[in-house]
């Protein structure tokens, strides 16, 4: 039988290269994202070029329903899902309080919460059912930090990981393994911080700490730890980490501007 990986959020950054990653073991990997349809057949082709199996499925998440169909899809047309790899992002933008609609608070709540559990509620019952799986979340420095502009991020982030917790608490004695996992850095992926910053921007970036320097994250290097978080033996589960680059100093370190 196919071990199935679905990752939900997979863009040319973390998403994308953790599917790569199971995909070199072995797995079928099932790439999920909610456009670039283009983007998507190309990640597939890559996989399938290297003698990996992938398939692409295109998935708005804060639709009714859409979450839960995908998963009966994919488990019925390709196999039991082992992994899921939840790195949908949730954010909206620096906006101050004034200027952070209702609805704009609630998107990023829906991304970054409800999804979550949508994923969960749908599919860990199955994993019970089968005898085990692994749920592993990407989440940010916001889960445990909030910052000006960020409000919706940071409930949505926070509740993430509280979510985290409490399916930990639930699930681990039935040997469902779940991680939550805070990106304390900069990535180097285009989808992401590259439209965060814009092009010439990101490219400044990449050029001053990407290119054999090391000082941002490579997302093939957090794909690396991704794939032994869901393989560790249960008597030594790592349920929450923080990744950052080496280069990266606490704000306490930093020197003052005085």
């Amino acid at each position: 039988m196919t071990d199935v990986c679905m990752i939900i959020g997979a863009g040319a950054g973390i998403g994308g290269h953790v599917g790569k990653r199971f995909a070199q073991d072995g797995y079928h990997v099932a790439l999920c994202r909610r456009s670039d349809q283009d983007g998507l057949d190309q990640m597939v082709a890559e996989i399938e070029a290297s003698g990996g199996k992938a398939s692409g499925h295109l998935l708005n998440a804060v639709d009714e329903g859409a979450i839960e169909k995908l998963i009966d899809d994919v488990e019925a047309e390709i196999g039991p899902i082992n992994v899921v790899v939840y790195n949908l992002g949730a954010q909206i933008g620096n906006r101050a309080l004034a200027d952070t609609p209702l609805r704009t608070f609630e998107l990023g709540w829906r991304m970054g919460t409800l999804g979550l559990f949508r994923v969960a509620q749908k599919l860990l019952p199955k994993m019970v059912e089968r005898g085990g799986g692994a749920l592993l979340v990407t989440s940010a420095t916001s889960a445990v930090r909030g910052n000006a502009g960020q409000h919706s991020h940071a409930a949505a982030m926070g509740g993430r990981r509280m979510l985290c917790q409490t399916l930990n608490a639930e699930f681990a004695s039935q040997n469902i393994h779940i991680a939550h996992i805070l990106i304390d850095s900069a990535v180097n992926a285009p989808d992401t911080l590259g439209k965060l910053l814009g092009p010439e921007r990101f490219a400044q970036l990449r050029e001053a700490k990407a290119q054999g320097k090391d000082e941002i994250m490579e997302p093939a290097a957090i794909a690396d730890t991704y794939f032994h978080i869901a393989h560790q033996h249960r008597s030594a589960w790592t349920f929450e980490l923080d990744m950052r680059a080496f280069t990266d100093t606490a704000w306490w370190n930093h020197p003052l501007d005085i």
